[in-house]
């Protein structure tokens, strides 16, 4: 099983595992697209939007592969983080809908997988997260000690 150090010493049910997978391959997906966009375009991939916007946007090209990657190693800190991208980029995306291109959800494709992944990860975080190790980064992981046999704790 991949990520096993990560895991508590309960193995998870096989449902959150595969919950936990979908969830961090797409979290890939979204940030192998924010790297296309970032090769292709540069830092101001959507001239319509302002500064602040393409460069949030340009963010997402380390903070979704950095998510899954930690959440594939089973680290509540991956799952941490992966929800707070899905908050700010759920609110920068209908931002861009509604206030900036006088669009919405029904007109937006783009902004329906958001919304719906953004469901998916909320909806899931409090099951998988209890299956999840806490790192030296996490809030209460700030503890001592040595790390385990098959690495530092993170």
């Amino acid at each position: 099983m991949p990520g096993v150090s990560g895991w508590k010493s309960r193995r998870p049910w096989p449902a959150v595992v595969v919950v936990w997978v979908i969830a961090a391959v797409l979290i890939l997906v979204g940030g192998v697209a924010h790297v296309v966009d970032l090769v292709r375009h540069g830092l101001w991939a959507h001239a319509w939007a302002p500064g602040w916007l393409n460069l949030y946007w340009s963010s997402l090209a380390v903070l979704d592969p950095l998510a899954a990657v930690l959440l594939l190693r089973g680290k509540r800190i991956g799952l941490d983080l992966a929800c707070g991208v899905m908050v700010t980029d759920l609110a920068a995306n209908l931002y861009a809908a509604y206030g900036l291109r006088d669009s919405g959800l029904l007109a937006e494709p783009g902004l329906q997988r958001i919304v719906v992944f953004a469901l998916f990860v909320f909806g899931a975080a409090p099951f998988v997260r209890r299956w999840l190790v806490q790192g030296p980064l996490s809030p209460a992981g700030c503890r001592s000690g040595p790390g385990t046999a098959s690495g530092p704790g993170w």
